[in-house]
């Protein structure tokens, strides 16, 4: 680890803490062994002894590890803090809609029949106030956290500390790579590859991707899905059609530049596949914008059906995701986690459905000059 510059990184101490701290969320270090020494850390990170005395005292302070006179460091044994009385569980979402709105209900029809009160947070996909209420939560002592993590969090210390406490945690839809812990998703990897097989079958072999979220475990499981698909066909990976690249978050005219762009090449793609229902209202929007007509100059298909409407009639093929199901078994594997019952941490997959157009009661034709049901 290279000492830190320029006045956006922390201090150098805090980026070790923060590393020592992804490495107990981990597991990497069993609670009540021996941590790292000081001379460990010099060598692993490249920094002085002062740097990492500092590093340690801060985890010591804040409980993470504790010191033992004459034998050393030791991970902080856990200690778990017993539910409050009413049982209440800490729900941290994701902004709303539809599809964060199916796992909500799911999660609160466990509730309701297990006796547990339900403390919600909806945080708007920012991280900062995603840790905020995940510390919220510890500090009123809930016997147990559902979240559905923010795009991009990397927040490691409130998970670090539920770990500490013994308060189980189950992520839901996404989960976070760098840490241990029991999550519940759709089995987005079949997402990308089930839809990407459908479209081929139907005809489409110049396919391109428009994204929302870019850096989600959902997200990318879905593009390794689609590049699976394409591999199995024996159809290249053309970069400019299976980039991950945003566009949502694209002004009106950068978007139609892009979209305009993408169509106009030598080989342009006979179908958008879009990210979710979300991405894929804005891309038929700037469509006829752009006086094309859907499905007639370009076809359209969906990741899931997350979105403002019925994304069906207006796509060749999409993908219902399991959002209820996925609520209610995110809740039902945090209760068994909170009687003690849930054994090693899980990872649970459910499946999702594919519809195409042929299946579909109606499709839509949408154009610069009307738009309506066909």
């Amino acid at each position: 680890m290279a000492a830190a510059t320029g006045g956006d990184k922390p201090p150098l101490y805090q980026q070790v803490k923060h590393e020592l701290l992804a490495a107990i969320a981990a597991g990497e270090y069993a609670p009540g062994r021996p941590f790292v020494t000081q001379r460990e850390i010099c060598e692993r990170f490249n920094v002085s002894h002062a740097t990492a005395v500092r590093a340690l005292n801060d985890l010591a302070n804040e409980g993470y590890v504790v010191r033992r006179r004459g034998q050393g460091t030791f991970v902080a044994d856990r200690s778990p803090v017993a539910p409050s009385p009413d049982r209440t569980i800490a729900c941290v979402l994701q902004n709303q809609g539809p599809h964060v709105g199916q796992i909500l209900t799911g999660i609160e029809e466990i509730c309701a029949d297990l006796g547990y009160r339900l403390f919600l947070n909806h945080c708007e996909n920012d991280p900062a106030r995603e840790e905020k209420v995940l510390w919220g939560a510890l500090e009123h002592q809930v016997s147990g956290i559902i979240v559905y993590p923010a795009e991009g969090s990397v927040a490691i210390a409130p998970y670090a500390e539920a770990r500490r406490r013994g308060v189980p945690l189950v992520m839901v839809d996404r989960y976070r790579p760098d840490l241990v812990a029991d999550a519940v998703v759709a089995d987005n990897m079949a997402v990308g590859r089930e839809l990407t097989r459908a479209l081929i079958e139907s005809g489409h072999r110049t396919i391109a991707t428009l994204w929302d979220e870019i850096d989600v475990t959902s997200i990318r499981d879905r593009l390794a899905g689609h590049v699976q698909a394409l591999r199995e066909h024996d159809i290249p990976v053309r970069p400019d059609l299976t980039v991950l690249r945003r566009y949502r978050d694209q002004p009106t005219e950068a978007r139609r530049a892009m979209l305009s762009e993408l169509l106009r090449g030598g080989q342009p793609p006979t179908v958008l596949l879009c990210s979710n229902g979300y991405a894929l209202a804005m891309v038929a929007q700037d469509l006829v914008a752009l006086g094309l007509e859907v499905p007639g100059d370009i076809d359209l298909a969906c990741m899931d059906d997350a979105g403002p409407f019925d994304v069906l009639p207006l796509t060749a093929a999409a993908i219902s995701l399991p959002a209820r199901d996925m609520g209610r078994q995110a809740m039902t594997l945090l209760h068994q986690r909170v009687i003690g019952t849930a054994a090693e941490t899980q990872l649970v997959v459910l499946p999702v459905t594919i519809q195409t157009r042929q299946s579909s009661v109606g499709y839509m034709r949408i154009s610069r000059l009307e738009q309506g049901a066909s």
